[in-house]
């Protein structure tokens, strides 16, 4: 009976030692080794351990499973594009804008310097310079070279051909009112006594054959030259002295007029004027809420939310061909595959090793069963 107990603990005892080793060491070659094994040219079996072995499978696996299942555009759309996320991407740029671009401490020439354009104002101010300067000399080369009619537009010229008429009459009517008027005897008369005053002793003859007065010779002169202004010939003498001095002027280069004019002067004048004007410096020297009061309001009331819903939209519409082009399954499947084995090892020991003291107790448990079934058999049969 003692001899039938021994060999019972005996087979339990090797039992338990066989089943347990043998699923510790089935455990240690899902690793191990990590390399394969060569005695000479050849490989020892089962070699190297399952896992590295097989890690290319397990990576490309793991690639599917991850872009498939688990980083999907659902995914995304549900956890990054989430109300959620929208109303905390709001509420951090509605806050930045306020503390930022809205500063009632923080000048146009401050945010200039922030953003490395502190030049930017004399950088203007020779950028308009350089404007005037050309404009300036784009303007003298185009009067040396130009004639009056080629520089008048054609509208403008057509439109001043027509007031050549009606400037000669103007000049009539004007001369014929003024002759009829009491100024205008007055003055003929005036000419009339200085004519003959300068004629020596014919003149006082005609004086004296006048008896002093010479009204009445005025008054006849004056209806004289109130027909001669009425008549067609004064006219047609006036309209083609006029018409042909206008046309003469129009044929004139312009440098005839420009000759005295000191462009040099005018141009440092605009230039100084411009400067003045635009005043950078002190314009620069202002916040944005001073030039802008109701900014912050639009900017974080009305621009804020229409941004986010546009770029909210535009991404979750182009979310799909993020995914499509990070391509994560081969990402996953890159880093797996270069995942060193023995970090990948502790990975997996990190999170199953009680699991896996419980595979090798089942198996001193399971070669303990046998055993006394061995030894039973042994005794018995």
């Amino acid at each position: 009976m003692v001899d039938g107990l021994i060999t019972i603990l005996f087979m339990v005892v090797v039992g338990s030692v066989i089943g347990g080793f043998t699923n510790h060491i089935a455990i240690k070659m899902l690793f191990h080794p990590y390399e394969a094994k060569y005695i000479g040219n050849w490989r020892v079996p089962f070699t190297p351990g399952l896992i590295p072995k097989r890690r290319e499978d397990l990576a490309i696996q793991l690639g599917r499973t991850v872009s498939n299942y688990l980083l999907t555009p659902d995914m995304f759309r549900t956890k990054i594009l989430s109300p959620e996320v929208r109303d905390m991407a709001a509420a951090f740029a509605k806050q930045k804008v306020e503390e930022t671009v809205f500063r009632d401490d923080r000048t146009l020439a401050q945010w200039l310097d922030i953003a490395g354009f502190s030049q930017l104002p004399r950088t203007i101010e020779d950028k308009v310079d350089e404007v005037i300067h050309t404009q300036f000399a784009n303007v003298q080369n185009t009067l040396s070279t130009k004639t009056i009619r080629e520089l008048i537009p054609a509208d403008f010229e057509a439109t001043m051909d027509q007031k050549v008429p009606e400037f000669i009459e103007y000049l009539l009517e004007k001369g014929e009112n003024y002759f009829k008027s009491y100024d205008g005897q007055i003055a003929i008369q005036k000419m009339l006594n200085d004519f003959l005053q300068s004629k020596g002793s014919l003149g006082g003859m005609v004086q004296m054959f006048l008896g002093g007065d010479t009204s009445s010779l005025a008054e006849t002169v004056q209806r004289e030259l109130l027909n001669f202004l009425k008549s067609d010939g004064i006219y047609n003498v006036l309209h083609n002295l006029i018409h042909g001095e206008y046309e003469k002027l129009k044929d004139r280069p312009v440098t005839d007029f420009t000759a005295d004019i000191d462009f040099d002067r005018i141009e440092a004048s605009v230039k100084a004027y411009a400067k003045k004007e635009m005043n950078l410096d002190e314009r620069l020297n202002y916040t944005i809420h001073h030039y802008w009061p109701q900014g912050k309001t639009w900017a974080t009331e009305e621009l804020l939310p229409k941004l986010l819903d546009r770029g909210f939209a535009e991404a979750e519409n182009k979310i799909e061909d993020v995914v499509k082009k990070l391509n994560l399954e081969e990402v996953v499947r890159q880093q797996v595959d270069t995942f060193p084995v023995q970090k990948l090892e502790e990975l997996i020991l990190g999170i199953s090793k009680r699991e896996f003291k419980m595979i090798t107790f089942l198996g001193f448990v399971l070669g303990g069963v046998i055993g006394v079934v061995q030894g039973l058999f042994a005794v018995f049969v």
